[in-house]
């Protein structure tokens, strides 16, 4: 198999789908890695360390994608990308299809075969392909949070720690899975008063007794996520719908009842996000203001720290990916129900209940569509 490397070409994006040691893995299996030079440089990875592992490296992206059996890519692909696709290639990327229509409808005219990281999911649930990421977004929206709370970067002026005699940053959490975590993690490590929401008691029965105390627990009803934003100096908003929308838990109204100058971090954006208020913003213009509230949005936060990001994807996505190479793809998603359950579109088909009922489609088991019989 051909496999295909371009450079990312969203904004501010320096991720890379593959390092080197990947390329060396899927050379001695006896596949062919094609990679656009120059797409590794945001990630600190050299087009020589690429050769080395035996990539052959590509002047531009189309001859990769028109090469490619199936191309792997961090991001979803952009307009500038949908006539490089072409039938029947595998596309191995984050997709977060729900609220992209146009891109879902270019998937499905061109036949491709989407296979999105983040719904390959394992029978218990977890999702082994988003957890990195998300551990770096969990990590990082406590992070830009606190940075955005300084008055000079537009917030309240709230030192998320506080000092003796003074009163320490107020963080809501909005979710319980790894997003919330790890940002629970770091919040509580920036000495905040913390409170996390979620709607699996059995869960938060577990973070209870993980941190031992040092996190306020409470089941996700709209009277308890509207009295804590009365209080809220940072909200992360950490829910999610794998697959589909995000579910829209703060409205127009309950962010009027906020502190002025408070920050709602909104990991969920890339599913729409979970306010009324969010909208996608990049890192060069990561914020903007709705009812004196700033809102930070940004669609791929871990592209901000793209060399740890991109380690840690890969480490998850190589063994995958090479399932995928060594088997193809049907006989991949035979062996493994995890990877099946992240294929969305096949030959003009939605694949995923999430995805399709989100957008208000109907969908088409992969088992009944001619490429995997």
């Amino acid at each position: 198999m051909i496999i295909g490397i371009p450079k990312e070409i969203k904004e501010k994006e320096h991720r890379v789908s593959l390092v080197p040691d990947g390329v060396d893995a899927f050379c001695k299996a006896g596949h062919q890695v094609i990679i656009e030079k120059g797409a590794g440089v945001g990630s600190s990875i050299m087009d020589e360390e690429y050769a080395a592992a035996g990539a052959t490296m590509i002047a531009g992206p189309d001859e990769v994608w028109a090469q490619a059996d199936m191309v792997m890519k961090v991001k979803e692909p952009l307009s500038d990308e949908y006539d490089r696709m072409k039938e029947n290639q595998i596309l191995f990327t984050y997709l977060h299809l729900s609220p992209l229509l146009e891109l879902t409808q270019q998937l499905r005219v061109k036949n491709v075969i989407g296979v999105a990281y983040e719904t390959v999911q394992l029978d218990d649930g977890y999702l082994p392909l988003l957890a990195p990421m998300s551990e770096v977004a969990g990590r990082m929206a406590v992070q830009a949070g606190a940075h955005f709370l300084e008055k000079e970067n537009g917030g309240r002026g709230v030192l998320l720690g506080g000092v003796p005699g003074v009163e320490r940053g107020h963080v809501t959490i909005l979710g319980s899975g790894t997003v919330a975590v790890n940002a629970a993690q770091m919040a509580i490590g920036m000495e905040a008063d913390v409170t996390m929401l979620g709607i699996d008691q059995k869960r938060l029965v577990e973070l209870d007794s993980h941190f031992q105390g040092r996190l306020h627990t409470l089941f996700s009803s709209q009277q308890n996520i509207a009295s804590e934003l009365k209080k809220a100096d940072l909200v992360i908003g950490a829910v999610l719908v794998p697959g589909g929308n995000a579910p829209r838990l703060i409205n127009r109204e309950m962010l009027k009842t906020m502190h002025k100058g408070a920050v709602i971090v909104d990991v969920a954006i890339d599913q729409g996000g979970c306010a009324e208020t969010s909208r996608p913003t990049f890192h060069s213009a990561p914020v903007y203001e709705e009812e004196g509230v700033l809102h930070y949005c940004v669609a791929n936060m871990p592209g901000a720290v793209p060399r740890t990001s991109t380690f840690a994807l890969t480490n998850c996505t190589l063994p995958y990916a090479l399932n995928i190479a060594n088997k193809g793809l049907p006989k991949a998603c035979k062996d493994d129900a995890s990877l099946a359950r992240g294929v969305n579109v096949c030959q003009g088909f939605l694949t995923n209940q999430n995805v399709a009922e989100s957008q208000g489609e109907e969908w088409k088991d992969i088992w009944e569509c001619e490429y995997f019989r």
